[in-house]
């Protein structure tokens, strides 16, 4: 058996003395675990770092083996993705998130998503709004997707404010007024239609949002926690986002006072 495609490396762990099992997201193959013998020598190291783009072969005798990995450079980012908390964070997060995939089970769409969060990582906003994103097409792919295009109640597609904690779809501003204190944010970013860029606060009512199906639908059944990393980027990115917003009329009274 033996194919060649494109892979970001997620991570590794040790093999031996000098190789190591590498775990890469694949374009075509989804999340694939692989030997690299020498991967742990100099002259490999900096290419297998996470965030890294690689042109791989892999190699078994049958299909259900581990396999070998042959590796080439595409885009060495991982040093730029050291630069920034968001980025640290962001990698770690990103990876775990496909960590709650099968492995080997193809999902092309997240590969391109993938490759284009790890452009951004180190612009808070644009890295906020695409990990957002990220979080409800693997949620999709799970089986568990939000229908946040019009109203559960009335169809309408105007001021889609909440979501419906029960079914996971939007709900318009009047029809869920007499509910609003059990009803989750839509934050207007991710609203149909929505072009408003994310905000501190959008930004943390979606991160609620998404936790909160995310924690329902996966982690709860499967007995696991988010981890760490998702909440070091959201508190990164929050902090980048209130540095480059304006300050309120009332911070600004409360400084001279």
């Amino acid at each position: 058996m033996q194919w060649s495609d494109e892979a970001i490396f997620l991570g590794a762990r040790r093999h031996g003395e000098t190789s190591i099992i590498a775990e890469m997201m694949t374009r075509e193959h989804g999340r694939h675990l692989g030997l690299v013998r020498g991967g742990r020598s100099r002259t490999m190291q900096p290419m297998l770092q996470p965030g890294n783009r690689l042109d791989v072969v892999w190699r078994a005798r049958l299909d259900e083996h581990l396999g070998e990995y042959r590796v080439e450079p595409l885009t060495l980012r991982a040093a730029r993705l050291m630069e920034t908390a968001t980025a640290v964070y962001g990698v770690q997060a990103l990876a775990a998130l496909l960590r709650l995939l099968p492995e080997r089970d193809p999902h092309p769409h997240l590969f391109g998503m993938l490759d284009i969060i790890l452009e951004h990582l180190h612009e808070a906003q644009a890295a906020g709004e695409l990990f957002i994103r990220f979080e409800l097409a693997v949620l999709n792919d799970l089986g568990f997707g939000l229908d946040l295009a019009q109203c559960a109640a009335t169809g309408t597609r105007e001021e889609l404010v909440y979501v419906s904690p029960k079914s996971g779809r939007a709900v318009c501003r009047e029809a869920g007024e007499p509910w609003a204190d059990k009803m989750l944010a839509l934050p207007p970013f991710l609203s149909a239609g929505g072009s408003s860029a994310a905000t501190s606060e959008s930004l943390a009512d979606a991160f609620r949002l998404t936790g909160f199906f995310l924690g329902r639908h996966v982690y709860e059944p499967r007995g696991i926690t988010p981890g760490a990393a998702r909440e070091g980027f959201l508190q990164a990115a929050l902090k980048a986002l209130r540095a480059g917003e304006p300050e309120s009329a009332l911070a600004a009274c409360e400084k001279i006072a």
